[in-house]
């Protein structure tokens, strides 16, 4: 079967990978690169018979990857962080350059192949950082976009490494050779930004007319790989092409669809990438030679993290960006298996050295996973034994200390929601949200907010949790609610928790943490969706409430069994839902205007109870019997369904009010 049979045993053992990765609950990709080691061509048992094919395959994975994040990533998001990409990356590269011509020296390299070292190493690798990214839950937060920033300058500079390194024997040969690459990309980059923003959506909205998923797909998958095919005919990197396809087409109507759609395939031929990754690790040369391999993934992955880290900071970049970039962007990148490859044929580079560099780079990018995990931990940890912590990004937060406010974590669609309401009852609030693009959403929208991720203890603090009188997680990360409710738990038990769940098992962990109350939000939803369409098909509000309450009872099982408070706190649910509350207009047709509730008798005639009055845009609760309506009046009636549809009828047919009451008798 050849080709085919590869990837049939690539996908089979890369499930097992996965599962096995999934069960130690370490990233997919670990699983992936595991999965390349078993069936590669140094290890014994079934293989794969042509690597060379797979690395190609490999090659769409990278390019699917890139131009996935140009769809979610738009030049103007990354418009605050262009300082750091466009001079500090250039700034990087050659430090780092620089620091692995010293390590190779070290090792005993000569002159060429230590230079070709510092090169290799100067570059990290876009795919696995993404990857971390997103199964960390961290994508759209600042130090991720920073690292993106980074990424996509160091992908852009291996154009031009990959022409000079060769012609480090002759420089004045490369140089025109370089002056090219920089013209074509010039032309390129006017070309997608002129014409790709004008005609492809336009052929997208006549392919989304059509409806047709299929089509849209296939339509969305020929643009990225096409554009990216055509980058690699002017000379210059694939999957440089289909980033800028991505970004061209995330300014249309129709990016979240392409997202949304292109995602599968990416991670799928995310799969052969990362198991060709693994298939280059050689176990018998790693075994020989596994304190050379260490030495240089130790002394290269500390070096470049210093010098990420440092650059980050030298920006301007505070709190846990610059430990966030120092851990995230230490490895070697697979940019550096094209640049080793270029080294090995052109004879600057030794089969051992080439083995060497292959074996640190595949290390290094496993180990990414688990160092950039550390990040949260070693900075809560730094920031409990530091005494001068740095000030958090804060916007709109009021000048005096907040206390009996409520805490708001996350600036979601459902944070947001949350804070409009409590903003129009002026109730005291603050947000808090870790993602870059949500903060500038509450910017927008003039919410106090704090950046940060509230499961550090000194965020929750910087929002005066020890004040508060109650706190809302309204985002869907599991991991770090179950942080926040042991901390709230842990300092202040007092406070009362709100949060929200994905299911009925995270429900009942996090009930057995001990907070308060846990809201299913799909469960609401269709149960409202259920009891509005029970209303409309005139179903009797007992019966509605008692199927809705059915349901609550057996997902909600804490609050049913949690005792006698709970008890009557359900009973009291019950009563107010079997009322409802309903506001009618007067208007100068009716026979109330210029009457009292004394005189009309309202309450013993209709059944319904007047419990407020908004008359000039002024709130008047609970009228006395001498209050006398006017035209214009909106008032609050409240009773069960057919008192106010008696009250309702009566409003709006000016019908006698001796009528409408024999209709109750």
């Amino acid at each position: 079967m050849g080709i085919a049979a590869d990837i049939v045993i690539i996908i089979i053992t890369g499930l097992a990978g996965a599962l096995i990765a999934h069960r130690l609950r370490q990233p997919l990709m670990l699983g992936y690169i595991l999965a390349g080691v078993l069936v590669g061509p140094f290890t014994g048992g079934v293989s794969v018979g042509d690597v060379h094919e797979i690395e190609k395959l490999a090659e769409i994975g990278v390019a699917l990857l890139l131009f996935a994040l140009g769809l979610e990533f738009s030049l103007s998001e990354l418009r605050s962080v262009r300082s750091i990409a466009l001079l500090g990356t250039p700034l990087q590269i050659i430090v780092t350059t620089i620091l692995g011509f010293f390590i190779g020296r070290w090792l005993g390299w000569e002159v060429l192949p230590s230079i070709w070292l510092g090169a290799l190493i100067s570059f990290s690798s876009t795919m696995v950082i993404l990857k971390t990214l997103v199964n960390q839950g961290v994508m759209g937060t600042l130090s991720s976009r920073v690292m993106i920033g980074i990424l996509i300058v160091q992908d852009l500079a291996v154009v031009p490494l990959m022409i000079m390194l060769p012609q480090l024997s002759d420089p004045q040969a490369g140089l025109p050779m370089l002056g090219l690459a920089a013209l074509k990309a010039a032309v390129f980059l006017t070309l997608m930004l002129y014409l790709g923003t004008k005609w492809l959506p336009r052929f997208l909205a006549i392919i989304a007319r059509w409806e047709s998923r299929e089509l849209f797909l296939l339509s969305i998958t020929a643009i990225g790989l096409g554009i990216g095919y055509i980058t690699y005919l002017f000379g210059l990197s694939f999957a440089f092409g289909a980033f800028v396809a991505g970004i061209v087409l995330s300014e249309s109507d129709y990016g979240h669809q392409a997202l949304s759609d292109i995602i599968p395939l990416r991670d799928l031929f995310g799969l052969l990438f990362f198991t060709s990754v693994g298939m280059l690790l050689d176990p018998s040369f790693f075994r020989e030679n596994w304190t050379s391999v260490l030495a240089l993934v130790l002394l290269a992955g500390a070096g470049k993290g210093a010098v990420m880290a440092v650059m980050a900071r030298g920006f301007g970049y505070v709190n846990v960006i610059p430990l966030a970039v120092g851990l995230g962007l230490f490895q070697i990148g697979e940019f550096s298996f094209l640049l080793a490859q270029e080294g090995y044929a052109s004879g600057a580079l030794t089969q051992d050295q080439y083995s060497l560099i292959l074996c640190a780079t595949v290390v290094s990018m496993v180990l990414t996973p688990l160092l950039s995990g550390l990040t949260k931990p070693l900075y809560t940890l730094f920031q409990n034994y530091s005494r001068n912590n740095n000030p958090l990004e804060s916007i709109n937060l009021p000048h005096h200390a907040l206390k009996k406010h409520v805490v708001v974590v996350g600036g979601g669609r459902v944070g947001q929601h949350v804070a409009r309401v409590l903003q129009q009852l002026e109730v005291p609030f603050v947000i808090i949200e870790v993602n870059h693009r949500r903060f500038e959403e509450c910017k927008a929208a003039h919410f106090p907010t704090i950046y940060g991720d509230a499961s550090l203890g000194q965020v929750l603090v910087a929002a005066g949790v020890e004040r508060a009188h109650q706190l809302l997680i309204t985002a869907p990360a599991i991991i770090q609610t179950q942080q926040i409710v042991v901390y709230v738990q842990q300092f202040h038990p007092e406070l009362n928790i709100v949060v929200r769940a994905a299911g009925e098992e995270q429900m009942r962990t996090l009930y057995q943490l001990g907070v308060y109350m846990v809201i299913l939000p799909e469960l609401e939803a269709g149960l409202e969706i259920a009891r509005q369409a029970l209303l409309q098909l005139k179903m009797p509000i007992p019966v509605i409430q008692q199927y809705t309450d059915t349901i609550r009872k057996e997902l909600y099982h804490p609050l049913s069994v949690g005792g006698d408070a709970h008890q009557d706190l359900k009973l009291l649910q019950d009563a107010r839902n079997l009322l409802e509350l309903s506001w009618e207009r007067l208007t100068s047709k009716t026979s109330l205007p210029g009457r009292s509730l004394r005189e009309l008798e309202i309450r013993q005639r209709t059944g319904v109870s007047i419990v407020g009055i908004i008359r000039n845009k002024k709130f008047m609760p609970n009228p006395d019997a001498d209050f006398e309506f006017a035209a214009g009046d909106l008032i609050a009636a409240i009773g069960d369904t057919a008192q106010l549809e008696t009250f309702r009828s009566y409003i709006q047919t000016s019908a006698p009010l001796s009528t409408t009451a024999s209709s109750l008798q």
